[in-house]
């Protein structure tokens, strides 16, 4: 045994530190011992960088149903009415919460300039009504900032950061019998060991999966991670088929992946061909404000017919004192590329933003395993059906942090510390020499899956990426067997893994609906179903 092992024991075991895993540590009672676990720094994942807002209910002129209604169409039929129902009931005492918590949401001027008390609410796509709550054009940030310096406050949590999940432990690996999860084996990266973390309760809250494609508005750690791990662990997924391309990613070769917010349109920003005209009245009667899978398709098919590098977003006629108040954030950082948007268009390209499947869960956020639960991106709630709507991605991560929390506290007394968990095996590994293949293999894995599974797909291209596929897996495999893990050999798994579901569940879907768009099924079935994987057996 190294001198380096460490055996970890907490009541509640939360891997992923955005605002699903910290809403859930907040909401637990205060004498339970939760460790919050982040595979970076605690800022890594995609809610430091959400830029739009959260959707809610908070105008008088607004309602429950509309909201439920918008959100239904922009799903196009696939959403589970009481999901979408419980978690847009909700809304108005979520956002109250996160208020209660300081969260400095935005509110409207006054005529002398100065702040009112009521809160500025913008539109964006799919949506009826102004309901979008946000802080500027940094949402994601302010409510991080908030729920990580009230989560420093409490003494019975623990923030780990640099802690890489390597996989679940559960009863029926263990040959327990059943098949309750007991908690995880993490890599400290600090150590370079895997150490075991026992807990009465676990919680992935890990993100979502865009990393498997080359270009993405996700930080490096958006990489399946907890997906892959469900899935290992027993538990069924959905709907992988469905990614979202967010629109508008900046197209400049230093931006890599900053995106420029939806709510820029909801603010009556244009997209323009090279020559200025504009095109999406061509495709959708909704011009700008469509949903977004038919504004990324529109672009994706102006740029393959034109020839294109880009599209144009152009707010510019709207006046440079309202654009540098409402998207601080996006004006300064096309300006340090030399683009200033109150007088010039932005270059964007569409770009993965959103997975729409996942882990199946209850309205509690349990999964198919025993004390296991799936919050946030990672998880399957039927909120977003076919396609996610603008800004009801964060309004899940709070309901779903506070619904988890709820169930976890009700059940405390049915779960026991788990025991004599066995150490992390490395007798049997080297470090590797020969790095490049995971790097190689990175590279190739997000590539074939934005050129054969991307916005616009065909039978072909889709066996075609189902065989590399299975040859990547065998050969990452291979690797995983003989060599300690790394954070980036462990990504790299897991990105394997959900590239296979994606790409599984798109061969199943044969129709149009949504997000998944296919030549060979370009019409839409009448009746809409659920793409259901079910894992062969929970120790694969």
């Amino acid at each position: 045994m190294s001198s380096d092992y460490n055996q970890h024991k907490y009541d509640v075991l939360i891997i992923g530190s955005g605002a699903a895993g910290l809403t859930l540590a907040l909401n637990l009672p205060s004498q339970l011992r939760v460790a919050v676990l982040s595979k970076g720094g605690l800022s890594e994942g995609s809610t430091y960088w959400a830029q739009g807002g959260v959707a809610a209910v908070l105008d008088d002129h607004d309602t429950v149903d509309s909201h439920v209604e918008d959100t239904l169409i922009a799903g196009a039929g696939l959403c589970h009415e009481p999901a979408v129902r419980h978690i847009v009931s909700d809304s108005r005492a979520s956002i109250g919460w996160l208020i209660e918590l300081g969260v400095p949401f935005t509110r409207e001027r006054q005529q002398d300039g100065s702040e009112g008390e009521d809160f500025h609410l913008t539109r964006e796509g799919g949506h009826s009504h102004r309901r979008i709550i946000h802080a500027a054009d940094a949402t994601g940030a302010a409510i991080f900032n908030t729920l990580l310096a009230r989560t420093r406050e409490r003494s019975n949590i623990e923030l780990l950061d640099n802690y890489v999940a390597v996989d679940l432990i559960t009863s029926h690996k263990l040959g327990r019998g059943g098949n309750r999860c007991l908690g995880a084996y993490v890599l400290n990266r600090d150590t370079g060991h895997v150490e075991t973390m026992a807990a009465r309760f676990s919680v992935l809250a890990t993100g979502g999966a865009s990393k498997v494609y080359l270009y993405t508005s996700n930080p490096d750690s958006a990489s399946g991670d907890g997906i892959a791990m469900a899935w290992r662990a027993g538990c069924r997924v959905a709907n992988m088929e469905f990614t979202q391309f967010h629109p508008t990613c900046l197209y400049h070769p230093q931006a890599k992946s900053f995106l420029v917010t939806e709510a820029l349109r909801g603010e009556g920003a244009l997209l323009k061909l090279p020559n200025g005209k504009r095109f999406m009245d061509r495709h959708d009667p909704r011009g700008e404000l469509a949903p977004r899978d038919i504004v990324a398709r529109a672009i994706d098919h102006e740029m393959k017919r034109l020839g294109l590098d880009c599209v144009y977003l152009d707010i510019s006629h709207k006046p440079a004192e309202f654009i540098r108040e409402h998207f601080p954030t996006v004006y300064e950082r096309c300006l340090s590329y030399g683009i200033d948007i109150t007088h010039q268009p932005i270059p964007v390209v569409p770009a993965a933003h959103y997975t729409c499947g996942g882990v199946m869960v209850d309205q509690h956020g349990r999964s198919d395993v025993d004390g296991l639960y799936v919050i946030g991106e990672s998880s399957f709630t039927g909120l977003h059906g076919a396609n996610r709507m603008a800004s009801n991605s964060l309004l899940e991560c709070i309901v779903y942090g506070r619904s988890a929390s709820a169930d976890i506290s009700a059940r405390l007394d049915d779960y026991l510390l788990p025991t004599a968990l066995p150490q992390w095996d490395e007798s049997q590994v080297t470090d590797s020499d020969e790095d490049v293949i995971i790097s190689h293999n990175w590279d190739e894995l997000r590539r074939f899956m934005w050129d054969y599974v991307g916005i616009v797909r065909t039978t072909k291209r889709l066996t075609r990426a189902k065989h590399r596929v299975d040859l990547l897996l065998a050969e990452i495999h291979e690797f995983y067997s003989n060599y300690r893990v790394s954070r980036d050999l462990l990504e790299l798994r897991n990105l394997a893994v959900v590239a296979d579901l994606i790409i599984r569940s798109a061969m199943q879907r044969h129709e149009s609906r949504g997000l998944h768009y296919t030549l060979d099924y370009p019409q839409t079935l009448a009746e809409a179903r659920d793409t259901i994987l079910q894992p062969p057996s929970a120790d694969d």
